[in-house]
């Protein structure tokens, strides 16, 4: 016996790919499919839309195809109604749970649209019903996190997803119609980037970045310095080598062991970032080294200074780790979702892990801006289902200066 539902998808469908990529989906999830209805929009920002029937061997595949589909913002016609499994065990989804992404998302209970207030990818989507036992709210909630009892959405149907549609004559994207913008005139890219973020601080939002050591190591701490100084860092996602190279950086003059001023290696370098580690651990924390003046400059300097917050979450291969460093990656993740209240946009520069780790738990409706000089980083952000991500392959130095420039007038490096 066969199994299929009918769905309906609608946007830029032929001029992004979106609509080969719902098929390529549904031939990768061995299904079959009808275009029943092909509504092509005229005008360039006229959105198309589609109806389409699919067809799968059973309903557990149909349920897992319509799944995927939604990844893309396709939704079911006729959506029906969730239905809720309570869990069994602590830290374990029922069985058919609903994976979630990161769209903006309602669900019908008991014929009542509710809307996930946190949307976010990788999670199941749990229900509160209130003491009269009617619906009361959904959220995502990741699996680890899950207790035995709680209500959890089941299979594909009563949910819709919504695709965010970003105002092409205003806004951060306008210049983005590519995942990867390499051969883009890079002042322009810069500002446009500038200009988000002085949209999210407008709508009194918070800016978050997340970045790697290569900031220190490119000789851009000072221009992210006067950027914090200014207002425009927030939040600052990172693991133990930012903060520790920023911090070597700050007592010694070298990142890695390398004058940053000369370029080159000095004598006994190699020790200097476990030396610094092990200073602030002398300390006790990072805030504690600024307190007593060990710390005088460098990013995390200004970010204790000015009150911003910071996450760092390390790896099987840090030294020390720093005293502040999340060592349990879960309790990480958790700071980090706590940390992505109210950021109306981010900036990734010159990390990949940390970049796709934040990709994964921030809605799609931020902006997001990533900024290497690998292009693999981006691609990796958008194939992780992070569809908002738009990327500037370039020197982060390079960028990071000429971003102060353009935010901070007075900020000039001599």
């Amino acid at each position: 016996m066969s199994a299929h539902e009918t769905v309906e998808i609608t946007g830029h469908l032929m001029d992004h790919g979106i609509l080969s990529r719902v098929l390529d989906d549904i031939r990768e999830y061995s299904g079959d499919y009808t275009i029943d209805r092909f509504d092509v929009g005229r005008e360039t920002d006229d959105p198309s839309h589609a109806v389409i029937t699919v067809t799968t061997d059973d309903n557990e595949s149909l349920e897992r195809l319509l799944m995927r589909l939604q990844t893309r913002g396709v939704n079911q016609v006729d959506p029906g109604e969730a239905s809720v499994s309570a869990a069994d065990v602590d830290g374990v989804f029922p069985d058919h749970f609903y994976s979630t992404t990161n769209l903006e998302t309602r669900v019908r209970i008991d014929g009542v649209w509710l809307d996930v207030g946190n949307p976010e990818m990788d999670c199941g989507l749990i229900l509160e019903r209130d003491s009269a036992g009617r619906p009361h709210r959904v959220y995502t909630l990741p699996m680890s996190d899950v207790r035995a009892g709680m209500l959890v959405i089941t299979g594909a149907s009563g949910i819709r997803v919504t695709i965010p549609t970003p105002d092409r004559t205003a806004g951060a994207f306008g210049f983005m119609e590519s995942e990867v913008s390499s051969e883009k005139p890079q002042a322009v890219l810069v500002r446009q980037v500038a200009d988000g973020m002085r949209e999210a601080k407008a709508e009194g939002k918070k800016v978050l970045w997340v970045a790697g050591p290569g900031v220190v190591h490119t000789g851009a701490a000072p221009a992210m310095v006067a950027l914090v100084n200014a207002g425009y860092v927030d939040v600052v996602f990172a693991g133990n080598a930012l903060a520790t190279h920023d911090i070597e950086s700050s007592l010694y003059g070298t990142s890695l062991g390398v004058d940053l001023a000369m370029g080159r290696g000095v004598e006994h370098g190699h020790e200097h970032h476990i030396r610094a580690l092990n200073t602030i651990r002398k300390e006790g924390s990072i805030k504690a080294a600024v307190d007593s003046g060990v710390l005088t400059g460098g990013i995390m300097h200004a970010l204790v200074t000015h009150e911003k917050e910071f996450v760092l979450v390390g790896s099987v291969r840090d030294d020390g780790p720093l005293p502040d460093v999340y060592t349990d990656v879960i309790e990480g993740q958790r700071a980090m979702r706590a940390g992505i209240a109210d950021v109306g946009f981010c900036l990734m520069v010159a990390t990949m892990l940390h970049s796709v780790a934040t990709g994964n738990i921030l809605p799609a409706s931020i902006p997001l801006v990533c900024v290497d000089i690998n292009p693999a980083t981006v691609t990796k952000l958008a194939d992780r289902g992070s569809s908002q991500a738009r990327g500037i392959v370039t020197d982060v130095g390079l960028f990071l200066e000429q971003l102060a420039v353009e935010l901070v007038p007075e900020y000039r490096r001599s």
